[in-house]
């Protein structure tokens, strides 16, 4: 009986690791850059031995994929629930609703992809997360549609972008900003639709 407990608790805690790990390297990399943040410093900081660090991950790059691959996981799945959905203005609200919640669930990652452009290029991180965009684009915009119709729906994606970047010099609450920013992006999405 103890020995199950102790099984499962160890597991767990191996899980729980890994993302100490990918937690603690994003907020080095976020105060001292990518480039200057070494494994062994990764390792101090969670005061664990550069070994039991390289048992998870063998390089910072590996790091950084993992957590960009965990914390994109929502976007891919969001994009599969929308390819088998009707392309109704219901669907199309929702899509914008789950990928703001996405993107604020993912708001470290792109602080640290502001901060860190050259990184991010380098370990084509960017050219990733612009394909998972492109794909909601694709299921958003209907190619029939008039051209400001299409305009207005890439835009309401650029909004939920920008309110990941730029809406952080703007006074006031973070879920206040983050609820405006989605009205915003949903006006937009259903205006484009009452053009059909």
């Amino acid at each position: 009986m103890g020995d199950t407990m102790d099984g499962t608790k160890q597991h767990r805690r191996r899980g729980d690791t890994r993302q100490r790990i990918q937690d603690v390297a994003l907020e080095l990399f976020a105060e001292q850059g990518y480039e200057k943040t070494s494994l062994r410093e990764i390792a101090e900081r969670l005061e664990v031995t550069k070994a039991a660090l390289y048992y998870h991950f063998k390089t910072k790059e590996e790091i950084l994929v993992s957590i960009f691959e965990d914390l994109t996981q929502p976007m891919e799945e969001l994009i599969e629930w929308g390819l088998e959905q009707p392309r109704s203005l219901e669907t199309k609200q929702e899509i914008v609703r789950r990928y703001s919640a996405a993107l604020s669930g993912a708001a470290p990652l792109f602080r640290f992809m502001q901060e860190n452009q050259a990184t991010i290029r380098e370990l084509r991180i960017g050219e990733m997360l612009k394909s998972r965009t492109l794909s909601l684009k694709d299921i958003l915009v209907d190619p029939e549609a008039d051209m400001t119709d299409q305009v207005r729906c890439v835009s309401a994606l650029f909004t939920l972008h920008a309110g990941m970047f730029v809406l952080h010099d703007l006074e006031g609450d973070p879920e206040t900003k983050r609820k405006a920013v989605l009205e915003v992006a949903i006006d937009l999405i259903t205006q484009a639709h009452q053009g059909d």
